[in-house]
């Protein structure tokens, strides 16, 4: 049957904005219609969409308060008539001993119960096209596990314990399990059967396995009853078939057609992950780039308007305003500003050079890093997102909804390729070469 436009059938909570539209991506390329909210609509005008993604900024905030957005998160997506939950966190399992993940799955599976299939579900951030695969509970980033991938160094969340099954159970009041891949392998009726094992040895979280993404199918076809999916996008793969399957959306192949968008680019990077630190270094070794030091934000020099007078400078040419920096020199920018202020000052200024340059007439703006992405969209004042084709796995080009769109790419830190940010431009350009 066709899906109605007031009734989206997938409502997905992620808790960044580039893991929003990474979900969203990969939704879009099973041929679902999706949009992306920024943070919790204060309305609940009907939607044109198969799937609703709601995008929060609550990884790293107080575990309470992401419990409390995630809940309103959730009361929204069920007023809009969804009747199954995602909730997406990073393929590097991004947290903490004190959450989020495990408490906000738990507050998640709590609001619906008797709801069916709500008394239990995964947790699986595998991710294989991006080369994050879970094996035996440990989750590897290529051929390092996660402790050694320099996740370890992460400013804010490192992740200095490959095993998922320990970390999920130190954030979580529940038992915590583990779907084996030689289970997995075995196909969708096994998955299930080691769920109904699970269940009964009183286990409400599993870490599931995943080394393919055929193996992402089976968990998608063996979930499709649960009331709640979590995990990295990767899990979202076999999500549409079991939608149509049920009858509730047609096929479609224009779920990825965005309109055009006039006007001037800007790249903008605060993420100090690898990827992002090779990308910064190839573009800068042949484009203009100017770099944001937190410490001249911190001595209140200005670093925005110097900023702002270098992209005028480069008009029409698009620049890059970077942040990036390798763990040695973060390390010692927050020993000598602090951690948590370092990251403010960088998100507020990034922030507040995309709000001026789009009175300049910049409307494309290729971003990198999930906490600058989630600034620069609030600071754009974005609140909802058509979501496009993509520009490397787990990025795609999105345009916003409005009376003046904006081309936006977000990026996760961790992702793309090292010529992302040429690549990206190229896409919000409507090239595909």
């Amino acid at each position: 049957m066709h899906t109605s436009t007031r009734h989206p059938v997938l409502g997905c909570i992620a808790d960044d904005f580039t893991g929003a539209t990474d979900l969203a991506s990969m939704l879009v390329r099973g041929g679902m219609r999706t949009v992306q909210t920024i943070g919790v609509p204060a309305s609940n005008t009907p939607l044109d969409a198969d799937a609703v993604v709601v995008a929060l900024k609550s990884r790293t905030i107080e575990a309470a308060d992401a419990v409390n957005q995630s809940l309103a998160a959730l009361d929204w997506l069920r007023a809009q008539g969804c009747r199954q939950f995602f909730f997406k966190y990073c393929s590097t399992f991004d947290s903490t001993d004190a959450g989020n993940i495990g408490p906000v799955a738990e507050a998640l599976l709590d609001a619906l119960a008797g709801q069916s299939g709500a008394d239990f579900t995964i947790a699986c951030p595998a991710f294989p096209e991006n080369k994050r695969t879970v094996y035996r509970g440990h989750l590897f980033v290529g051929d390092a596990l996660l402790s050694e991938s320099g996740m370890e160094h992460h400013p804010l969340t490192p992740m200095r314990d490959p095993n998922l099954v320990r970390v999920l159970q130190r954030q979580s009041k529940a038992k915590v399990g583990l779907i084996a891949s030689d289970t997995v392998a075995a196909g969708a009726d096994a998955v299930r059967g080691a769920i109904a094992s699970l269940r009964a040895d009183g286990v409400r979280l599993a870490i599931a396995d995943a080394l393919t993404d055929a193996d992402l199918r089976t968990l998608g076809a063996a979930c499709a009853d649960l009331a709640l999916i979590t995990g990295g996008s990767g899990v979202a793969i076999g999500l549409p078939d079991n939608i149509r399957r049920a009858g509730l959306i047609e096929p479609n192949d224009k779920a990825a057609d965005l309109p055009a968008v006039e006007g001037a680019a800007l790249v903008l990077a605060g993420s100090a992950s690898k990827a992002t630190n090779a990308q910064v270094a190839e573009w800068t070794a042949t484009r203009p780039a100017f770099r944001v030091d937190p410490r001249a934000l911190a001595r209140s020099e200005p670093v925005v308007d110097e900023a702002l007078a270098f992209i005028d400078a480069h008009a029409p040419q698009p620049v890059l305003i970077y942040a990036t920096a390798s763990p040695d020199e973060v390390k010692a920018v927050q020993q000598e500003v602090g951690s948590a202020a370092a990251g403010q000052l960088v998100e507020d200024a990034l922030a507040a050079i995309a709000r001026q340059a789009r009175e300049r007439g910049v409307r494309k703006f290729v971003v990198a890093g999930g906490e600058t992405s989630g600034a620069v969209v609030q600071a754009l004042g974005v609140q909802m997102l058509q979501i496009g084709p993509p520009i490397d796995p787990g990025v795609p080009v999105t345009v916003s909804v409005g009376d003046t769109p904006l081309a936006l790419a977000l990026k996760s830190g961790n992702f793309g390729a090292r010529d992302f940010f040429d690549k990206a431009l190229r896409y919000i350009e409507g090239e595909r070469a």
